[in-house]
């Protein structure tokens, strides 16, 4: 994405529809990933019309910065899940993936509670709503995601996933999501929700990471 805004041919940048196209994801997924370059230093962000003439809100448009470092620190992030990673597959597989989701579950009860600076009411949000929040709060995290409803099961469809090639190498790690997602239903909606399973990952080789509900 950075390369092809550096390569616009009239110097003013992209659109968040030109770069969809160009790389053949969804707006919202592009969106996500531009404004991640854009807090990274790679890409400015201006506002202005995509051509004479036109109406309506003027687009962001995004605009490749020339001297960006290109070395990188290791991230603490990723040397933990590599750790917990390694960790887990010391562990039979089942009780392996019970630990991740309840780790996951955790942290996504904190997040809940972050998302509006105190501890939130059980039942406060009908499901509907918590699954929106849900997204939104994976979408900060890196996940690109958003709630879908699909033949009556709520689903939480992610696009990318943060966890990278560690949880290809070790897949347990996809229950650190699927346990988030049923952290922060537990705070947002309650304990009421039904099983949450993993229905596709990224980690084996699916399009996109499917958690149903």
């Amino acid at each position: 994405m950075y390369l092809f805004a550096r390569d616009a041919a009239d110097g003013e940048g992209v659109t968040t529809s030109q770069v969809a196209e160009e790389v053949g994801v969804h707006p919202n997924v592009a969106r996500h990933h531009l404004e991640k370059l854009a807090a990274g230093g790679y890409l400015e962000v201006h506002s202005g019309r995509a051509g004479s003439g036109s109406a309506g809100r003027p687009s962001k448009r995004y605009v490749a910065v020339d001297d960006v470092v290109t070395e990188f620190p290791v991230r603490s992030d990723d040397l933990v899940l590599s750790l917990l990673g390694r960790a887990l597959t010391k562990l039979p597989r089942e009780e392996a993936e019970v630990l991740a989701e309840e780790v996951g579950a955790e942290y996504g009860r904190a997040m809940a509670e972050g998302l509006t600076g105190e501890t939130i009411e059980r039942g406060q949000k009908s499901l509907r709503a918590a699954m929106r929040s849900v997204a939104d709060a994976l979408t900060a995290h890196g996940f690109a995601a958003h709630a879908d409803n699909r033949s009556n099961q709520l689903r939480i469809i992610n696009d990318h996933c943060p966890f990278g090639d560690i949880a290809t190498e070790n897949p347990v790690i996809c229950a650190v999501d699927r346990g988030m997602v049923r952290g922060m239903l537990a705070a947002l909606h309650g304990d009421n929700v039904g099983e949450v399973t993993t229905e596709s990952s990224l980690a084996f080789g699916d399009t996109f990471c499917v958690t149903t509900i």
